[in-house]
């Protein structure tokens, strides 16, 4: 497993432009997850589209975090994957929200950081979602 993997695993990968299931309108959204001014309704996009915007959007999010968290490169792989994920779908500004989990993750109190993304209105929102990062965060493995 890897972070590429887990995100294609979580947001499908379309080729079409597909409306906001809650607004039915914008974001527009296409590839795995991707949103943005490129995005335009009726849209087909190519693999080569979708797998330039997904490194693109993977690039930007783990730059945000490890910009965000000084202690982001101290965590292994899976770990780093739950912030990234986490940024990817809801962006950097909604991730920093969570200060008490991070605060627990800065601290390695990973099981503390569980138990606050499985308690968050995002868990009762996304519940396969959350659920699966806060067993990743805890034990430190792929899930």
């Amino acid at each position: 497993m890897n972070l590429r993997d887990q995100l294609i695993g979580f947001e499908g990968y379309e080729h079409r432009v597909y409306p906001d299931p809650i607004t039915r309108a914008e974001p527009w959204t296409v590839g795995v997850g991707h949103t943005g001014p490129d995005v335009h309704p009726g849209d087909t996009w190519t693999d080569e589209q979708i797998n330039a915007a997904l490194d693109a959007d993977i690039a930007e999010k783990t730059a945000q975090c490890r910009a965000a968290f000084p202690w982001f490169d101290s965590l292994n792989e899976p770990r780093q994957a739950v912030l990234v994920g986490m940024c990817f779908q809801m962006g950097i500004n909604r991730l920093l929200g969570f200060k008490n989990t991070l605060q627990s993750i800065a601290d390695e109190r990973y099981a503390n950081a569980a138990e606050g993304i499985r308690q968050s209105m995002w868990a009762h929102q996304t519940p396969k979602r959350a659920l699966r990062l806060a067993a990743q965060l805890e034990s430190g493995q792929w899930a």
